[in-house]
């Protein structure tokens, strides 16, 4: 996401004002989720799924020149859950939520206490990696 708009990286890029935007306090935030497995209060509701656990490795903001970039990674990804994420690390970053209010959003394992899920405007998957023993009997 940045401020500057370009026209050669529209589709690949939000572009929002980040003048209000407090990064540092969105990566504290960030290092919650490793606490916890159940991630319900980021989850698209009525899905078919048996269980909204996930594990996530990975999750911070870095700034790549004008752009804030944000990474996660984890074992599987609930429908809506990274917009749901983003979008409630917004809510952090302008001051409209603490940290410990992240922290009770995810505890709470209702949707509704999240933030907005954002635009997919430059949500990309990266990749996928499969542990070697699914393929491998050693």
């Amino acid at each position: 996401m940045t401020d500057k708009k370009n026209p050669f990286d529209y589709e690949w890029v939000y572009c929002m004002p980040l003048h209000n935007m407090d990064f540092n306090v969105m990566n504290r935030a960030c290092k919650i989720l490793f606490d916890y497995s159940d991630f319900t209060s980021f989850s698209k509701l009525h899905t078919d799924v048996k269980t909204n656990d996930c594990r996530i490795d990975e999750a911070k903001w870095e700034r790549d020149g004008d752009v804030w970039v944000f990474t996660i990674r984890a074992d599987r990804f609930l429908r809506n859950m990274v917009r749901a994420i983003v979008g409630t690390l917004w809510s952090v970053g302008r001051g409209k939520a603490t940290v410990e209010d992240f922290r009770r959003i995810i505890e709470a394992k209702d949707r509704c206490k999240a933030g907005m899920s954002v635009p997919a405007v430059g949500l990309a998957l990266v990749g996928i990696e499969y542990p070697e023993h699914l393929f491998f009997n050693s």
